[in-house]
């Protein structure tokens, strides 16, 4: 019989442990802090089991396992095992090896926390990567329409915005056609119709016979670097009409900057037509009629085409900040297959659009949208959240994403590869109204091919008015624009401002900066805008590859470390920056710089090249062609 819930006793003392870490891995020590969570001897887990031949009538034992998370989850809420008093020990949820549809959120919140200083793992049992929770499912009933291309009924009631064959994300087709799988360009560019149109949001104009008239673009939307000569963010935005005599098109939506910016164009392109799938692994999607048309890349006899049935495999959060979702591990998961959304555009446009008071409202700006705040793993009002050995991929959006008031998240050991958004998001609250975003460790991370459908402001670890979070050990690669940034905004006073005591270290970022400008590999915006700027920030033991965007790209040059509009109180130590297309490290005189290759007197022998990057014991074989 269900019992009556009762919230589970705070945990305070991990907090404390991941700011002496932090201290502590700064100085380059290793890390040895006694474990105040630690087990008695005598300690023994109660160990449940499931298994996708299961049934959630089962018991939950290994021979009689349940069949699904929920069923093991809703176990332990029913029978009340880990109400305060009565957990004595960790509760192993066991996963045994195979897939496990979803087609709907897992959800995890304060009724499902560890309590008693124990812990709730959710673990793959029989190795990382061998339980692989999947959340999507095949498309079939293909028939031959034309030209290599099929078609499927898919129905108009769950209605989703990318898609994959065989493990590999399709591309929306598109004109003009990309170069490669691994490249976003080459595009058009927007032109200006009249001079007072220059400040226009909404109307995108062409050349004379750059768009044919014969196009049908139903169901069409355009992909926009908005602001002209900026590259700094994408819209994502349906077409609403088009007015062929004038060469123009409306969107539905506004884009966040104008379509043009001193008299230069933005550069983009269009998708979403059946007049376009001409490419293998191409698809188109008529929202309308349910009808999906693809181009496989095999024979479709032999692919399996993966069609997303949710957004978010599991949300982790508690009902309130003063009521947490806490002490939960998802250890050795694989993660596959989330979607997308009908449209995108990061933040607001302008300060106060979200209709919210708030003591900075050019934060609005900055901050997702609530239609977009989610990820394949989605935390809010959460401490002591441990990920490890994950291997998420595919995804619609961003890998991991925790938002506003979180304590001593941990992501460790984890491969994140394909990536829709973000690798590693993690955004604090709004200035002023709260430090509840702080202590998190990310390390021994490999991320790798980010921001697929989100090129604009696509980041490996992005860190959003946060502090006393360590990233380090970790190996970024393949980015439209950034590896790891820090940001706030240049309006934030120092006591608002909660973007302090943030360690980076033993960080290898490769290949980002591939289709965007005015931008660095390491990139800092407004985090210290007011005097004296005191170095509370740290970076150190850091290689940056090369920084080269695509020669379609109109705005200023490249970077290794961009410190923006108020990047100060940082120290730089042992730093290695590629070619770019611009300076290494740009900067106000506002930072301290020890041993960095763009400085006179550089020592190459301090740089602790074996230790930079992912260990040697990273639980996944590192993708095809990449070494450590």
């Amino acid at each position: 019989m269900p019992t009556t819930q009762v919230r589970p006793v705070r945990r305070k003392p991990r907090l404390v442990l991941l700011l002496a870490a932090g201290v502590l891995l700064a100085g380059g020590a290793m890390l040895d802090v006694p474990d105040a969570n630690a087990k008695p001897a005598d300690c023994e887990a109660t160990e449940l089991f499931v298994s996708p031949d299961g049934s959630d009538k089962a018991k939950g034992t290994e021979s009689e396992p349940f069949k699904t998370i929920e069923g093991a989850r809703d176990h332990i809420r029913d029978h009340g095992l880990n109400r305060p008093g009565r957990m004595h020990c960790d509760i192993n949820v066991n996963l045994r090896a195979g897939d496990y549809p979803v087609t709907r959120t897992i959800d995890l919140d304060d009724r499902d926390s560890g309590s008693d200083g124990h812990r709730i793992v959710y673990r793959s049992y029989d190795g990382p990567g061998k339980a692989r929770v999947m959340g999507a499912k095949p498309v079939t009933g293909w028939t031959e329409y034309k030209d290599g291309i099929y078609r499927a009924d898919v129905g108009t009631d769950q209605p989703f915005y990318t898609l994959f064959e065989d493990g590999k994300r399709a591309t929306t087709a598109r004109y003009p056609n990309r170069k490669s799988d691994d490249e976003w360009a080459p595009y058009l560019t927007s032109v200006l119709k009249e001079p007072e149109k220059e400040a226009v949001h909404q109307w995108l104009y062409s050349n004379p016979g750059e768009w044919d008239p014969t196009w049908d673009l139903s169901n069409a939307q355009a992909v926009i670097w908005s602001g002209g000569s900026w590259s700094w963010f994408t819209d994502t935005v349906p077409i609403q009409s088009w007015n062929q005599a004038k060469n123009q098109m409306t969107l539905k939506y506004w884009t966040r900057y104008a379509l043009m910016n001193s008299r230069s164009g933005s550069r983009y392109f269009l998708q979403n037509s059946l007049d376009f799938l001409d490419q293998p692994g191409e698809y188109y999607m008529d929202y309308k009629k349910g009808e999906l048309y693809y181009k496989p890349r095999g024979d479709i006899d032999d692919v399996t085409v993966m069609r997303p049935t949710v957004t978010t495999l599991f949300n982790l959060a508690g009902a309130d900040p003063d009521r947490r979702v806490e002490g939960i591990t998802l250890d050795g998961l694989a993660l596959q297959y989330t979607d997308f959304v009908d449209w995108y555009r990061y933040g607001w446009i302008s300060g106060g659009d979200s209709g919210e008071p708030h003591k900075y409202p050019e934060y609005d700006r900055q901050i997702e949208m609530p239609r977009n705040r989610f990820g394949t793993v989605t935390v809010t009002n959460s401490e002591d959240i441990t990920l490890s050995r994950m291997h998420i991929s595919d995804t619609g959006y961003h890998a991991v994403y925790a938002l506003f008031a979180n304590k001593g998240l941990t992501v460790r050991d984890s491969l994140l590869e394909n990536i829709g958004g973000d690798g590693i998001k993690v955004e604090g609250p709004y200035p002023g109204e709260g430090n509840t975003s702080n202590g998190h460790l990310l390390t021994n991370n490999y991320i790798t091919h980010y921001g697929e459908l989100v090129p604009g402001d696509a980041s490996g670890v992005e860190l959003l008015n946060t502090g006393h979070n360590t990233v380090s050990h970790s190996h970024i690669k393949h980015s439209a624009r950034y590896g790891v940034s820090l940001e706030v905004r240049p309006e934030v006073t120092a006591e608002d401002n909660y973007a302090r005591d943030n360690t980076f270290e033993y960080l290898r970022i490769d290949e980002a900066g591939l289709d965007s400008g005015d931008m660095g590999a390491f990139y800092v915006y407004g985090v210290s805008n007011f005097e004296p700027h005191t170095i509370d920030n740290r970076v150190r033991q850091v290689v940056i590859g090369d920084v080269i965007p695509d020669a379609s790209m109109p705005d200023s040059g490249t970077r290794g470390v961009h410190m923006d509009a108020g990047g100060c109180g940082f120290s730089f130590e042992d730093i290695e920056v590629g070619k770019t297309t611009d300076q290494s490290y740009q900067s106000y005189q506002c930072n301290d710089v020890k041993n960095a290759n763009w400085e006179n007197g550089y020592d190459a022998s301090k740089m602790e090249y074996d230790k930079i990057g992912v260990s040697g014991d990273f639980p996944y074989p590192l993708p095809e062609g990449d070494t450590q």
